[in-house]
């Protein structure tokens, strides 16, 4: 695949259009600072852009704010979703409606600098990389806890799934329209965003960014939110779980022949002894616990199933300003984008 060239040709030709997905819930107070950094790194460029913002069911004046920056910043665009459905429908609702040859995901809260923006194209443009990554030189997920719990989710997805993620890369990410299209063609709601990217195989490489701390508000992403996004990830990309509750089972199947056998046999030889009632009430509870635990597992690929046979859309949009164009993923993929009657606007 041949890139556009790089830079705008000097007689009036533009170069590859960039494109910037912002997804954010409860980002107002730092807003300003955001627009201050992002405009000027995208006025480097030299290139034609655009900034996609995705309002995630914001309960602050989040979109109040971004209606008025539209005033200030420019080629800005509104989405706004009928509710909160979570950072990774927000990207792909943002990615629905980007034009650009390449498009940058990132961060709201600047703990992507927009000043590295420059660096993520780099390899797209001069090494014709599909898909770049930022990769955190300086890692830090916040406490000991939630360090050693990351640590064990990507050992346990890389275990558990045919594809690998890099732990130390995140959403800050340049992709290929080839990528996006890719992407937005695959239908499943119980989305990992960077797992589907990985599943597509484009070619993939990373670049080292310093990442930066949080200015104003706080994580959207608590301990739960982060269990559920894991448990999604690894039983959406592997039935390794199924497989190893089946190993399970037929140890403990086998462990209970070989033990009832045991007790037959002395019991012939010797005679049968007074039962045991605490041993027996520890077995029990043993093996209920084992039940209980292969049918949460297999309750939750049923849940997968259950979710992806109803065939609800992935969002709905509430409005969208700024665009001159429906969404593209309505053309060849109906339905995974159906939206309320969208309100666009200049």
């Amino acid at each position: 695949m041949t890139r556009a060239p790089v830079t705008p040709q000097r007689n009036g030709t533009p170069g590859p259009m960039v494109s910037v997905v912002l997804p954010m819930r409860n980002e107002a107070r730092g807003l300003d600072r955001l627009f201050a950094r992002l405009a000027p790194a995208l006025d480097g460029l030299d290139l034609p852009y655009e900034i996609i913002t995705v309002d995630d069911g914001s309960t602050d004046d989040t979109l109040a704010r971004l209606k008025a920056f539209r005033g200030e910043v420019a080629h800005l665009k509104v989405v706004t979703l009928s509710r909160n459905f979570g950072k990774e429908i927000a990207v792909t609702a943002g990615l629905a409606r980007t034009t650009g040859d390449v498009v940058v995901v990132m961060d709201s809260d600047l703990q992507h600098p927009p000043e590295s923006i420059p660096a993520l194209l780099a390899p797209w443009r001069d090494q014709d990389y599909d898909l770049v990554y930022a990769r955190r030189k300086n890692l830090d997920r916040g406490g000991l806890l939630r360090n050693a719990f990351s640590k064990a989710f990507y050992k346990a997805f890389d275990v558990m799934s045919d594809i690998r993620v890099d732990r130390e890369t995140g959403d800050f990410t340049a992709i290929d329209r080839l990528v996006v299209d890719a992407f937005l063609a695959m239908p499943e709601r119980n989305r990992f965003n960077r797992g589907l990217f990985a599943w597509a195989g484009f070619r993939t490489t990373t670049v080292d960014v310093v990442m930066e701390e949080r200015h104003v508000g706080t994580s959207q992403w608590g301990f739960v939110k982060l269990m559920r996004l894991a448990i999604a990830a690894i039983t959406s990309f592997g039935t390794l779980p199924l497989k190893i509750w089946a190993v399970i089972g037929s140890l403990i199947s086998a462990t209970a022949l070989v033990y009832g056998a045991y007790v037959l046999v002395k019991t012939l030889l010797f005679g049968a002894d007074v039962p045991g009632y605490p041993s027996l009430m520890v077995a029990t509870m043993f093996f209920a616990g084992v039940q209980l635990i292969g049918l949460g597992i297999i309750g939750e690929y049923l849940g997968h199933v259950f979710s992806e046979v109803k065939r609800r859309p992935l969002y709905f949009v509430r409005e969208a300003i700024g665009f001159d164009t429906p969404p593209a993923t309505t053309a060849h993929t109906p339905g995974i984008t159906v939206e309320e009657p969208a309100r666009h606007g200049n």
